[in-house]
């Protein structure tokens, strides 16, 4: 497996191809309806407007997993907070591919002087709640019934990572 960073160009299509397995099949997404070209467009442009990293998986050249992180809430004393996600191809779950994607999310955020991770999770999600969990996130609360998909109320969790940056954060 190798780490990189994904493009629009190069890795767009699979990035579409996973989230919309995503929305389609589970509940990682509150969504209903399938992302569309123009949706990833537009997606990737708000990564690099805000100097967010898109992080891939690949494994013989094909991307089998992602994972970014962009703007917790927009006022700005959240600055140093970010939301970030993580979704791996369904032929290639359970390999520690989630893993290795999350601990590369954590490196650059670090980097980047971020002071917390927020991931929201699905409740009945156990395998990211484990991998999270393994990583060092706290569940910080949970909030009942706040979606409807496949015929049922969804409860979603808050997942939490304190970073040790920025070393010297600044109001403003």
């Amino acid at each position: 497996m190798q780490i990189v960073r994904c493009t629009r160009k190069q890795h767009g299509a699979a990035i579409l191809d996973i989230f919309n397995d995503a929305i389609a099949n589970t509940t990682a997404l509150y969504e209903y309806q399938p992302r569309t070209d123009g949706t990833i467009r537009s997606w990737f442009a708000d990564k690099q407007a805000g100097g967010f990293p898109v992080i891939g998986a690949e494994q013989a050249g094909v991307l089998v997993g992602f994972s970014s992180y962009g703007t917790f809430r927009p006022r700005a004393a959240y600055k140093y907070t970010v939301e970030h996600s993580v979704y791996v191809h369904k032929d290639h779950r359970g390999r520690g591919i989630g893993l290795s994607l999350m601990q590369e999310l954590i490196k650059a955020a670090r980097e980047q002087q971020y002071h917390v991770l927020i991931g929201g999770i699905d409740v009945s999600n156990t395998a990211s709640i484990l991998l999270h969990q393994r990583l060092g996130f706290t569940c910080t609360g949970t909030l009942p019934q706040v979606a409807y998909k496949f015929g049922h109320w969804l409860d979603l969790s808050f997942y939490q990572l304190i970073l040790e940056t920025p070393a010297s954060p600044t109001d403003g």
